[in-house]
C-alpha cells in the first residue's frame, strides 16, 4: 500500500511547534506509516534541531514537491532568506512565516500532492501582526479550499467534542447561534463520524447554553427556541442525537462516556472539559473538509520556547490519527 504523503506546517518559528515536529518524526512508526513534508525551511529546521539536541535524524531538503522521496523526512523550502527567530515572542516575522508555510501546504493539498495535513500552532496576535485576515486555521481552511461547513472537534479515544461557535468573544456567542447553525454543526457531525470514525449508527449529545440548559427557560430561552427543535428535527430524520443537556454536570457525571461525540455550544463550554480529561494527549480535528486537517490540542506555548522540554504526545496523536 502506498503510504500517505502528510504536509506539516511548521506554525510559529518562535514557539514549540518545530520542537514537537521533530520529536514527532524521530518516532520510529512515523515513516512506517507516511511520508512526512514539512513546510519551512532547512535553516529554520536546523536551528531548532539543534535545540532538540536529536542526533540522529536526517532530512531531505526539496526546493519542489515534485520530488518526494519516500522513505525519507522532507523538508520544502518555502523561501530562502535568512529569518529572524525570536524564541517566546509575538512577531510580524513569526506570523509571516508561519503564513508562509500553511499557504503553501495548502496549495499542496488543493492540488492533490497530500493526502492531508496537519498544523502546528500559531499565535493569534502574531498571524495578525503578519496581516492573517482569519480567527484561526480552521476559518481559512474552510474558505480557501471553497468549503461550506465544517467544524471544530477535539479528540481522544473515544472522547470526541465539536463546537457550534469557535473563535468568537463571549458577548457574541448567543446572538451567533441559530436554529439553522445547529442544524448544520450535528449533521457534519454525525458525517464525520460515520465517514472519518467509522461508526454506522452514531450517538450525539448536545449541550444547553444557559446555566441548567436554562430550567424551562427560567435562564433563557435558546434551549427552547434554538436548539431543542433543532434536536426534534433531526430526532425525526431518525439521528440519534439528544440533549441539550446541562454542561455543568455533563462530564462530572461521566454521562459523556454514553456517547459517540458532544456538540458544545461555544469555545470554553467544550474545550476546559476536553483539555481536563486530555491535555497532552488531545487532537484538533477539522471536520466537514473535504480532506483529513489534524493539529494538536496544545498552543505555541512561548514559555517553553527553547527549552526542549516540551511534549510532542499531542502533535504525535495527530500524524497518528
Amino acid at each position: 500500500m502506498e503510504k500517505l504523503k502528510i504536509g506539516i506546517s511548521i506554525g510559529d518559528i518562535n514557539g514549540i511547534g518545530l520542537e514537537v515536529i521533530l520529536k514527532t518524526l524521530n518516532h520510529e512508526k512515523i515513516q512506517e506509516i507516511c511520508v512526512p513534508i514539512i513546510y519551512g525551511s532547512s535553516k529554520v529546521v536546523a536551528y531548532h534541531k539543534n535545540i532538540t539536541g536529536i542526533d540522529n535524524f536526517h532530512f531531505q531538503p526539496l526546493k519542489s514537491t515534485e520530488r518526494i522521496h519516500t522513505g525519507k523526512i522532507n523538508v520544502l523550502n518555502c523561501w530562502d532568506e535568512v529569518v529572524n527567530i525570536t524564541l517566546g515572542k509575538a512577531t510580524e516575522d513569526g506570523g509571516k512565516y508561519a503564513f508562509l508555510s500553511l499557504e503553501k501546504a495548502v496549495s499542496d493539498l488543493k492540488h492533490g500532492i497530500l493526502d492531508a495535513l496537519v498544523t502546528a500552532p500559531i499565535n493569534k496576535k502574531a498571524m495578525q501582526m503578519a496581516e492573517f485576515p482569519y480567527p484561526g486555521h480552521t476559518e481559512y481552511l474552510t474558505q480557501k479550499m471553497e468549503e461550506t461547513d465544517s467544524m471544530m472537534m477535539m479528540v481522544n479515544d473515544d472522547l470526541r467534542i465539536g463546537l457550534v461557535t469557535n473563535h468568537l468573544p463571549i458577548k457574541d456567542v448567543a446572538s451567533s447561534i441559530t436554529k439553522e447553525l445547529v442544524l448544520a454543526k450535528l449533521k457534519v457531525m454525525e458525517d464525520t463520524l460515520k465517514k472519518d470514525f467509522g461508526i454506522d449508527r452514531p450517538t450525539i449529545a448536545v449541550l444547553g447554553l444557559n446555566p441548567h440548559a436554562s430550567d424551562e427557560s427560567v435562564f433563557g430561552d435558546e434551549e427552547e427556541k434554538i436548539i431543542r427543535p433543532a434536536i426534534v428535527q433531526l430526532k425525526k430524520g431518525g439521528m440519534l442525537v439528544n440533549g441539550p443537556f446541562p454542561a455543568d454536570g455533563f462530564f462530572g457525571s461521566g454521562q459523556f462516556k454514553k456517547y459517540d461525540a458532544i456538540l458544545a455550544m461555544y469555545h470554553d463550554q467544550g474545550l476546559i472539559p476536553f483539555k481536563t480529561l486530555s491535555f497532552g494527549n488531545g487532537v484538533n480535528f477539522t471536520s466537514g473538509l473535504s480532506f483529513i486537517r489534524t493539529s494538536p490540542d496544545h498552543g505555541t506555548a512561548y514559555d517553553l520556547a527553547g527549552k526542549n522540554s516540551a511534549d510532542p504526545s499531542s502533535f504525535r496523536n495527530a500524524v497518528f490519527l
